[in-house]
């Protein structure tokens, strides 16, 4: 059964009541990010959570809370109300410690009329001082309350069972029962593509996740570093299912001081590590920044395709000019993924954003290329011929032949006499070589040395 397709869990409530925390533990890992700031969470953030044998989706979402439409606040209720909207089961959750507030209230009398089955959750509620208080939650007209801890992991397990037993009946799978076709093989869908949206703060990469989703899904603004988690969702496009992630805006190191700001970079980098295709995405109008560049090789470091993608092209006066100067900044500082795709557009009126995916695409066939041994060593002999291995220590290395040991991204084994120790500047030459050879731009190109011993050396 694929995401779409599995229930659908909302936790709602006012802000800081501990969705986020209660978020976790149903997923079984720290997937979104806990403070004890009011407030933290602001789009709504989803993953799938095993319950009772139950396969959910599961949807934590930012606080409830008045504001008027257009403010942040405004925005991040707005996405919260569209979650209710295509719940199958809402996880209203109050403070029991707090008691029962007028803004607890107000949204529980919101949510029955909004004719979605709910399950009232008293959080905090530890001890049996918790669990007194947490039978005030009767007033508030959504049935009987269930306490628990959320931080503590109390009353959980009654949790799931409940969030078992409200949920509408499991359908069956009929791609199981449907019968063979002569010659069809069983076989495991390919997972989604995994891509990455990763910049500076107020780049646009909440607003391109939009664009490409065609609907309001990140909340968005002129306020920048309104994204604090790693939000991912499912898209597809004719070639199949892509997960994109949208990450939190990572400035200089130096700049980062609050710990909450910390944590959000720290998500960004473990999204940049889980993806297999990076986008970096760069506001044309400021032109490429020494972060930018930073963040391009901490791509290329973790060995991930990249695609540079130059946000609020509409905005850029002299286009030629400004294209020119990036290209220049990116051949020189990013030599190491030399080539990288680059695509203009404007995440805000959708102009060009259709040619991001296909270039996506292009990378990540590359990424997964592979070049045969005979091939290899065909283009090994003419390279060595058109420029000798150097001279070290008095004697020349001698270089026999070389094989790629795996792809994601294209890594070579280089074997010969005193290999290991062949200087950086033929290392490059031979990187360079072999991305132009066999057309692999924009991608990391590993060249691992192992050395062959000599039976003479000790003699």
């Amino acid at each position: 059964m694929t995401s779409e397709n599995l229930p659908v869990v909302v936790i709602a409530g006012r802000p800081n009541v501990g969705k986020s925390t209660l978020f976790n533990r149903l997923v079984g890992r720290r997937q979104a990010i806990v403070s004890d700031m009011p407030g933290v969470t602001r789009d709504r953030k989803e993953g799938e959570a095993l319950l009772r044998g139950r396969r959910v989706k599961l949807i934590d979402t930012a606080g409830l809370e008045e504001a008027a439409p257009d403010t942040l606040y405004g925005r991040m209720r707005a996405s919260s109300e569209s979650a209710v909207a295509m719940a199958d089961l809402v996880l209203f959750c109050i403070d029991a410690r707090s008691g029962i507030t007028p803004a607890d209230a107000h949204f529980a009398s919101w949510l029955r009329r909004q004719n979605r089955p709910v399950l009232l959750i008293a959080n905090k509620a530890e001890g049996q001082a918790g669990t007194n208080a947490a039978l005030e939650a009767y007033s508030l007209g959504l049935g009987t309350p269930l306490a628990l801890s959320a931080e503590h992991g109390e009353g959980i397990a009654d949790l799931m069972g409940e969030i078992a037993e409200r949920l509408p009946p499991a359908e069956k799978n009929r791609r199981r029962e449907a019968p063979k076709t002569e010659g069809e093989e069983e076989e495991r869908p390919a997972g989604p593509l995994r891509l990455a949206i990763i910049g500076r703060p107020n780049a646009g990469k909440s607003t391109l996740l939009n664009c490409l989703l065609g609907e309001e899904r990140m909340i968005t603004g002129p306020e920048a570093g309104l994204t604090r988690d790693s939000i991912a969702v499912e898209l597809h496009d004719e070639h199949g299912p892509i997960q994109l992630v949208d990450t939190a805006g990572m400035r200089k190191r130096a700049r980062v001081e609050q710990h909450l700001e910390k944590m959000s970079v720290s998500a960004s980098i473990e999204a940049l590590k889980m993806a297999e295709v990076v986008v970096l995405v760069i506001d044309a109008t400021l032109g490429v920044h020494e972060q930018d560049l930073q963040i391009g090789r901490l791509i290329e470091r973790e060995g991930r395709a990249c695609v540079i993608a130059l946000n609020k092209w509409d905005a850029v006066e002299d286009r030629n000019a400004t294209k020119k100067a990036i290209l220049d900044r990116l051949e020189i500082s990013l030599a190491q993924v030399r080539g990288i795709p680059v695509v203009t557009f404007s995440a805000l009126t959708g102009a060009g954003v259709h040619r991001l995916l296909p270039a996506v695409r292009d990378v990540y066939e590359i990424w997964n290329s592979r070049v045969s041994t005979g091939e290899l060593n065909r283009w090994f002999e003419d390279a060595l011929e058109r420029h000798q291995p150097p001279l070290v220590d008095g004697r020349r290395l001698k270089l026999r032949y070389m094989t790629q040991v795996k792809a994601r991204p294209p890594t070579f084994l280089l074997f010969g006499t005193r290999a290991e120790q062949l200087p950086d500047s033929y290392k490059r030459y031979l990187v360079n070589g072999l991305r132009e050879t066999f057309h692999m731009p924009g991608v990391p190109v590993r060249l691992q040395l192992r050395g062959t011993k000599n039976p003479y050396a000790e003699k």
